[in-house]
């Protein structure tokens, strides 16, 4: 539920950002989402989206390596971006241990330091609530697959439940500050398709726990041989409430 990217907001994020809050950001969070990230439903989501991963993949969110137990492998090389320097001391022994060579790139998912079509796929587990502008994630996502490559992700989104999406409207506001720029009503399903990704496999469920902090989209969007660029005025429609700026957030 928090991303790789290290973007500054507005004056109320910035003042979030500095002093107190700014250690707890960096130093606090990243050992928080490592230990709660686990348990019995999360491991078995890693794993699943994990199945089928070939050759070179970029994973954003990438955080303490708690997808590579998971690698399968016939992966070549991981590219892993990731803003948290405490995140990539908790993932050294994991990495370390790795069959699969690991090597980080950047820092923002916005801005992935690899040329066009240079992997095979992309993997993100519980990023997308937290980049600022989900849409130019995407896109760059696009960009740097290959034509015919995927997007593995797992993610927490807007429930179709009105009654817990209106729950999920009233929480979010509280939940960006206390867990890294982490929106629980975006509408995951809706974003990857309207990027120009074609979803090929998608379930939604609930894990675990509170129902407004654990409905989930699991799937593989396939970027087609030829992309149509999205229209205007369907990004603005797609972004609008996704948060455009936010806290600076964190990998899980």
């Amino acid at each position: 539920m928090l991303s790789a990217q290290r973007t500054g907001g507005d004056d109320s994020s910035g003042r979030w950002q500095t002093g107190g809050m700014g250690l707890y950001r960096d130093q606090i969070l990243p050992r928080i989402v490592d230990l709660t990230m686990r348990g019995d439903d999360v491991e078995k989501a890693r794993a699943r989206v994990t199945a089928g991963l070939d050759g070179e993949v970029l994973e954003i969110g990438f955080g303490s390596g708690l997808n590579i137990p998971y690698y399968p492998a016939t992966l070549k090389h991981v590219w892993a971006v990731d803003p948290a320097a405490v995140g990539r001391k908790l993932a050294a022994k994991r990495a370390a241990a790795s069959a699969v060579p690991i090597e980080y790139i950047g820092l923002d998912a916005q801005r992935l330091p690899v040329g066009d079509a240079s992997a095979d796929h992309v993997l993100s587990t519980w990023t997308l609530c937290t980049i600022p502008d989900p849409m130019v994630a995407l896109a760059e996502i696009i960009r740097v697959l290959r034509p015919g490559g995927a997007f593995h992700f797992v993610e927490h989104g807007r429930s179709p439940d009105t009654k817990v999406a209106r729950t999920q409207d009233r929480l979010t506001p509280l939940q960006r500050r206390v867990a890294g720029g982490c929106h629980l009503n975006r509408p995951i399903d809706q974003l990857v398709s309207g990027s120009g990704l074609e979803l090929t496999q998608l379930e939604t469920y609930y894990m675990k726990g509170p129902r407004a902090m654990e409905y989930t989209f699991e799937g593989i969007a396939v970027r087609p041989l030829t992309v149509t660029p999205l229209a205007a005025s369907s990004y603005r429609s797609l972004s609008r409430g996704c948060g455009r700026r936010s806290d600076s957030p964190r990998p899980r």
